[in-house]
């Protein structure tokens, strides 16, 4: 069958410059006001690895990824696969190796397991040695450049996996597995490959190339031109003509657009003819705006994630329902209680104490400024705002010093190596401040700030005008749009635009991918952004920060929370899971980084924390959390389990046990170190 291709061999240009689709909805920057812009003093990490080993040298003048879907490729030796929907990669020795992973599950964990199905290299290779080069990076692809002269378009999502020969080199395709047949068309211009895992790959050329076999290696002659492999999902023969209907059209790069409120818009840059078959995950599906493309339902490939299903188009839009960003409760405090609340705060408020802050870590610090910030607004709800002028000054007296840079124990540096903020205990040891200054968990541990920066503006506007310049350099750090050369930060350091979530751990090699264990915290990072633009009148802050809140809840809801029904993950696992713990980008584990699978108090307490309006649509769906204190409540049975825990429990149970949960509630002896009575009592009486 002869497959016409376009036919261009000219080099891809870059695809890290501005976002094509951005318009006044969401401008590629938020608005600063009058004030200059503030730029944190910059400091040299002795722990940081450098990025100059794999990325272009156009490239390494800007902000870099740190916590990107393929970060595994540009640490280290660079050598640790990754996950880009439906394929794991990996690149090591000069060759590229792709797997069509299999999914092993037990009632601990599931996970996708790498098997080096087909490599591609340069056929007797002179120098195989060579590190692979990152010559382009977008939102949605990777372009990764193997010496000598192989270009492979990494775009997350396509069936196929591109690659383009710009010099006339012999190719070697090999596998670990038997072939069985090895079937070209008359043209040579696809190749049908079944090997004896009952895996069938079809390789499809721009052009006609002679390959041959030898064993488990197929070869080529001296090849200029593009090629593409797929496999054939299911070894289904009657699918086989979905692909090559498709198979000569390639993207090149993908970006995602913020043209509307609440919308995601995903572009892709193809090349040859015809239309563009790329694969949805389930979150995708949910949101799609099926009006511009087609979904082709029978074509599917198997995911960790879910079902990946064809969908034919270069340009999606994902619209989600609006998410109410409030400073207060959403449906109200009920008046009657407010003078069991009004008692509460007044001892909570009595015992902030700015001057005996018990630490030093951003995290933990971060935490008490925003548990102060919740008293002020609880205050303002309940009509006692007597306590509010010493809640302002235990913020100012806390906030100040990290914007200032006086905090004696700890403070923000800029680093310039990859672009972006490290603490200064982070600077110097990896470990420190949970590998912030590695950057792991920074819209974690910057949410917490903004948060109550967002409060303070709010009930200061003066402190608030004088202080915008350093708030918004802090909040930058993880919420930058802008793709421009001159930024300070890399675009949306945490937020996986095609995930739709955040990832947490930054520059450390993990075997299984990127991951996050808090979504709640993820959630309270983007909705303390949206607060802030509230606070100074930032439009556009808003409607950003409030469409991450919403992303990063559908995929919760969508990856994390575990229905007793669910069919996405495996019976086993979800028979005796109902939350996950981490969440990889190949792996879904029971276990948390600070304690076991059976301490389910804690995996639920983790996915609550803090305790907030937006909880309230984070865990809209009653039935299961209902279900998700079921599970837990046994856990709690265990001897020394922290009442900062139970009380994140006790608050779910009051979505659906009001009562009851008022009772558990009034029997704690402490709360976690970022809540309070006064906010475990404004949450029950606001249900």
């Amino acid at each position: 069958m002869l497959i016409f291709w376009s036919f261009l061999l000219l080099f891809t240009l870059g695809c890290n410059s501005p976002a094509l689709c951005l318009d006044p909805a969401l401008p590629t920057t938020t608005n600063r006001g009058e004030a200059d812009p503030f730029t944190f003093p910059e400091r040299q990490s002795t722990v940081l690895p450098d990025p100059s080993s794999f990325f272009s040298p156009n490239l390494i003048s800007s902000p870099l990824p740190t916590n990107s879907f393929f970060q595994n490729l540009v640490i280290e030796d660079g050598d640790q696969h990754e996950y880009i929907h439906p394929y794991i990669i990996k690149s090591a020795n000069s060759t590229l190796s792709i797997s069509y992973p299999s999914i092993f599950s037990n009632t601990s964990f599931t996970q996708q397991i790498f098997t080096p199905d087909i490599n591609i290299s340069v056929f007797n290779n002179p120098n195989p040695n060579q590190t692979h080069v990152v010559s382009s990076f977008s939102d949605l692809s990777i372009t990764l450049d193997l010496q000598p002269g192989l270009r492979f378009f990494l775009v997350r999502g396509s069936p196929y996996l591109t690659c383009q020969i710009w010099q006339s080199v012999p190719l070697s395709i090999s596998t670990i597995h038997k072939i069985r047949t090895f079937v070209p068309n008359t043209s040579k211009t696809k190749y049908k490959i079944n090997l004896d895992n009952g895996q069938t790959w079809i390789l499809y050329s721009s052009s006609p190339i002679s390959l041959t076999r030898e064993k488990s290696t197929i070869s080529s002659q001296n090849f200029r031109g593009v090629i593409r492999i797929a496999l054939l999902p299911n070894a289904d023969s009657k699918l086989e003509s979905v692909l090559d209907r498709f198979s000569s059209c390639y993207p090149l790069s993908g970006h995602a657009g913020f043209s509307e409120s609440f919308t995601v818009q995903y572009k892709w840059k193809k090349r040859g003819s015809g239309d563009l078959l790329m694969l949805a995950n389930p979150l995708h599906l949910r949101l799609l705006d099926d009006s511009s493309i087609k979904v082709v339902d029978d074509f599917k490939y198997k995911s960790i994630d879910g079902e990946l299903v064809g969908v034919v188009g270069s340009s999606w839009v994902l619209k989600s329902k609006p998410v109410s960003v409030t400073w207060h409760s959403i449906k109200g405090v009920e008046k009657e209680s407010y003078p069991q609340i009004i008692d509460a705060l007044v001892q909570d408020v009595k015992g902030l104490d700015s001057s005996n802050m018990s630490t030093n870590s951003s995290y933990f610090y971060g935490k008490l400024v925003a548990r102060a910030a919740r008293l002020a607004l609880i205050a303002e709800e309940v009509d006692h705002v007597d306590v509010i002028p010493k809640v302002k000054k235990y913020l100012k007296d806390t906030i100040e010093p990290w914007l200032d840079g006086t905090f004696d124990g700890n403070r923000f540096w800029y680093d310039r190596s990859w672009g972006g903020l490290i603490t200064n205990q982070g600077s110097k040891h990896r470990a420190a401040d949970f590998g912030f200054g590695i950057y792991n968990d920074h819209h974690f541990h910057i949410g917490y700030y903004l948060y109550g920066i967002a409060v303070l503006a709010k009930i200061d506007p003066v402190w608030g005008r004088k202080y915008r310049p350093q708030a918004y350099a802090l909040m930058e750090d993880f919420m930058t749009l802008d793709k421009d050369q001159d930024s300070m930060y890399t675009r949306l350091r945490c937020f996986d635009l095609w995930k739709l979530h955040s990832w947490a751990s930054g520059l450390t090699e993990f075997e299984n991918g990127r991951n996050q264990e808090s979504t709640s915290e993820a959630v309270n990072a983007y909705y303390s952004a949206a607060l802030m633009g509230l606070a100074y009148g930032d439009t556009h802050l808003v409607a950003l920060g409030s469409l991450l809140t919403a992303m990063e809840i559908h995929a919760a809801q969508t990856w994390w929370h575990v229905k007793e029904d669910d069919t996405l993950y495996d019976a086993d696992f979800t028979r005796e899971n109902r939350v996950v713990g981490i969440l990889w980008a190949i792996k879904r584990d029971s276990v948390l980084w600070f304690a076991p699978a059976e301490f389910k108090e804690i995996r639920l307490g983790i996915q609550v924390l803090p305790l907030l309006p937006i909880t309230e649509i984070l865990f809209s769906d009653l039935e299961y959390a209902k279900q998700l204190v079921d599970w837990a409540l046994p856990s709690m049975k265990r001897e020394g389990v922290g009442e900062g825990w139970k009380g994140f429990v006790y608050a779910l149970e009051g979505l659906y046990e009001k009562e009851t949960a008022l009772k558990n509630i009034r029997s704690l002896t402490g709360h976690d170190d970022g809540n309070s009575l006064s906010n475990m009592l404004w949450w029950i009486f606001s249900r």
